[in-house]
């Protein structure tokens, strides 16, 4: 054995049987068709010493804490296999996967009858969740890691901004008061790269600053472009070979370029864009990996922190709160709730039937859309007193010279390249939507402007906790390298 790492792939399919209603949206998109499976993957890492960590990526919308408490509870039981405590679970945010909660006491949320029930999927995933990483841990054997820094355009930000001082996802691009897109976005393409003794690639874990979410407002089911980068890669590395996806902050991102008002390439809302994403992608893997061949570590240090942060729960002034409650007032005596989402469907309907138009096809400054904003802002300040803190699971993983830290937000781009900025190690792969859902985590400059993202009803935490969580996974990280 040339070193003292153990590595282990599994791979399941968690495509449902039967019809479902795709999770992601405002409205209900009961599915018409497969445009490409769902799959879980998992990848055992284990020291000589007794040091492991077990990656978890699965193609769904998030992964809620309670989701990955059961998980752990089913491993507990389990004659053999890794620590559950050391079982990391994140989503690819595909929005064309079934969802695994019931969501009861919203009336536009309620389950359709003729759609498989959301716990009779979980109990599913959960199956498949528990035989993968059974699998991983059993397939364990010895071998080597090579990381690669890549390049693949991929993720824009998709908030523009005008010069009346607001923000908009997905706004026009084309109106004269258009002043540019609210932040920037992050080409890389972090990879690493798993061997056998003999050196050839077994696997890669792939982390891009974009979620994927090309068919988001179609009705079929799809792993989305992760999932066609899989099975690029397994054509050209054979069936064996593993991809695990993960996606780096990327709160404020989307697979388009507003700004190019999509000339010149597809639109990226529609299948033709997975097919181009992915092949961007797998082609980018393929060059990397001769670079990764050249530089394998068998004997990598590996390292695994877990901490419980305490995040402040972001707040709801009492002017916002006096302004929410006036507002939603009017927009009541207005209209009902019933009747605006039926008009705000009517209207999502009308618009997917306009031909060439791209998504998205609702509007989030449509009254129904507006009740529930203010209604949010009511509710927080409400309990935010009672409630004020957020509890976040934290892992911070060392592998040689490369380090993955997680969190639990649709995290804005700009905390995570403080956080890549600031690390000590010289690859940091940051994982969102990992171990537990909080939302959006907005930069200060998204909650100035407004608009859908930057709002109190799309994230439990604020612009202060992120700085928070910056600051504390920055100090995890050099913790690994400090301590041998």
């Amino acid at each position: 054995m040339k070193g003292n790492l153990k590595l282990g792939w599994a791979e399941e399919d968690i495509t449902p049987a039967g019809k479902v209603d795709l999770y992601g949206q405002y409205y209900h998109r009961p599915m018409e068709g497969v445009h490409s499976r769902l799959s879980l993957t998992a990848l055992t890492v284990e020291s000589d010493g007794g040091e492991q960590v077990t990656l978890v990526s699965v193609d769904t919308a998030c992964c809620e804490g309670d989701l990955l408490e059961e998980l752990r509870r089913k491993l507990r039981a389990e004659p053999v296999g890794p620590d559950p405590d050391k079982v990391i679970l994140n989503a690819t945010h595909t929005h064309n996967a079934p969802g695994v909660y019931a969501i009861t006491g919203i009336e536009w949320l309620e389950e359709l009858p003729d759609c498989l029930p959301a716990r009779e999927y979980r109990g599913f995933l959960l199956e498949c969740a528990v035989r993968a990483i059974g699998a991983a841990w059993r397939n364990r054997r010895p071998g080597g890691i090579g990381r690669v820094l890549s390049a693949a355009r991929v993720g824009h930000c998709r908030r523009a901004v005008y010069t009346n001082g607001t923000a908009e996802m997905y706004g026009r691009t084309d109106r004269p008061d258009f002043l540019g897109m609210e932040g920037g976005e992050d080409s890389g393409l972090d990879l690493l790269f798993t061997f056998d003794e003999a050196g050839v690639p077994t696997g890669v874990v792939l982390n891009l600053a974009c979620p994927s979410q090309v068919m988001e407002a179609t009705y079929q089911l799809s792993s989305d472009f992760i999932g066609e980068t899989r099975r690029r890669l397994k054509q050209c590395f054979g069936e064996e070979f593993r991809m695990l996806g993960q996606i780096s902050a990327a709160g404020c991102q989307s697979p388009r370029d507003l700004a190019r008002n999509y000339r010149g390439e597809p639109d990226f809302w529609h299948a033709d864009g997975v097919a181009e994403i992915g092949e961007r992608l797998a082609v980018a893997v393929e060059k990397a990996v001769v670079r990764a061949s050249s530089r394998i570590e068998w004997a990598p240090v590996l390292r695994h922190s877990l901490q419980r942060l305490s995040l402040p729960r972001r707040r709801a002034s009492y002017g916002e709160y006096v302004d929410a409650k006036a507002r939603l007032a009017q927009l009541e005596a207005g209209l009902s709730e019933s009747e605006a989402y039926r008009q705000f469907c009517d209207e999502v309907r009308r618009n997917e039937k306009i031909p060439g138009r791209p998504g998205p096809y609702d509007s989030k400054l449509h009254p129904f859309v507006l009740i529930q904003n203010n209604r949010a802002v009511v509710r927080r300040y409400e309990t935010q007193d009672k409630e004020p803190q957020f509890s976040v699971e934290m892992h911070v993983l060392r592998i040689g010279s490369v380090v993955f830290a997680t969190n639990p937000f649709e995290l804005y781009l700009e905390f995570g390249q403080r956080i890549k900025a600031r690390s000590v190690a010289d690859q940091t792969f940051v994982v969102q939507l990992c171990c537990g859902s909080g939302g959006y985590l907005p930069s200060a400059r998204a909650e100035q402007l407004g608009g859908y993202g930057g709002l109190i009803i799309n994230g439990i935490v604020g612009s202060d906790g992120g700085a928070l969580l910056v600051d504390a996974t920055v100090d995890a990280i050099a913790a690994l390298w400090r301590n041998p």
